[in-house]
């Protein structure tokens, strides 16, 4: 084929057909795709399992579209099954050497599809980065990023709120590190979390209206078994061994060389657990005050110093 008198090597007619049909392939699923976008955009999607469909919808979407390139591709360049042969063999090799990662996040991809691993608005742990995700894509994961609790605020990457909070960050995560690393779930299958409040009480001081103080404050704001779906806690009993004791505040008593470590033991939802500890904090500490109850600390109080007299010889 030549181009203003200059003839193209390795372009011919039969070349340029399937160039053009090609380029009308991908323009034809574009249209597609973005036609699908646009009526699922107008779908409400408000309410949390509203919004799961029409992620999953989104997936599907995506997966037929690639689905249907990769055939076109495959029958517009490769009619001759030897071609064919040869170049699944060479492609296959060059991704194997090149494309490890690439292959290994896709491989992820579907993994986490299929083993339900996590899906979007679950709020995970995955490549040492907490929060919620808000994308799923073929080779990445999009994660809100959220802060950490007091004890793990050393781990890595720093981060500057001190609770399971959103800090503004949008983290993204390759899909292949479900192969490397644990992925840490708050949300999929058994919405609750454990969380403890601990006080450390003087052994001076009346530590079973502190262990009374602080039950009373879990009760009223930790999760009610009594309210809970039967059907829910049937499963829940059934599949993950949880027994009714386990969701009922408990109270525990540590010794240490200074005080009575008090530790109350609840259940709570996966978010808000800032909030309802927040809440719990204030009615604790004004019950601790007008029960003359203080909180043990490792500090020194100077509360007065021998008198020192000075004699100035002539």
């Amino acid at each position: 084929m030549e181009l203003l008198g200059v003839r193209l090597v390795g372009l011919n007619a039969t070349t340029a057909h399937k160039v053009l049909l090609t380029i009308g392939l991908l323009v034809v699923l574009w249209l597609v795709r973005s036609a699908a976008t646009a009526i699922l955009g107008k779908v409400d999607a408000s309410g949390d399992r509203a919004s799961r469909v029409a992620f999953w919808t989104r997936q599907g979407v995506s997966l037929i579209v690639a689905a249907c390139a990769v055939i076109g591709f495959v029958s517009i360049w490769f009619d001759n099954p030897a071609h064919l042969t040869t170049a699944v063999g060479l492609v296959s090799a060059g991704l194997a050497f090149a494309l490890q990662k690439v292959v290994t996040s896709l491989a992820g991809y579907f993994v986490i599809l299929r083993g339900s691993t996590f899906t979007v608005g679950d709020r995970i742990t995955m490549g040492g980065v907490r929060g919620d995700v808000v994308a799923l894509g073929f080779f990445q994961t999009t994660i809100m990023e959220m802060g950490e609790p007091p004890p793990v605020q050393d781990a890595e990457p720093a981060v500057w709120v001190h609770s399971r909070q959103f800090t503004g960050r949008i983290v993204t995560v390759t899909n292949s590190k479900i192969f490397d690393e644990p992925v840490y779930n708050y949300t999929r299958a058994f919405p609750f979390i454990w969380e403890e409040m601990h006080l450390p009480v003087a052994y001076r001081d009346d530590r079973r209206k502190a262990e009374q103080i602080l039950l009373e404050a879990a009760n009223k704001h930790a999760v009610d078994y009594d309210k809970l779906d039967p059907k829910m806690v049937a499963r829940l009993e059934k599949d993950y061994r949880v027994r009714r004791e386990d969701f009922t505040p408990r109270a525990y008593w540590r010794l240490t060389d200074n005080w009575l470590d008090v530790t109350v033991r609840f259940i709570t939802h996966d978010h808000g657990t800032r909030g309802l500890k927040d809440a719990m904090s204030r009615e604790v500490l004004a019950q601790l005050e007008e029960n003359g109850i203080g909180i043990a600390s490792s500090t020194f109080e100077i509360t007065g110093l021998p008198e020192v007299k000075a004699k100035l010889s002539s």
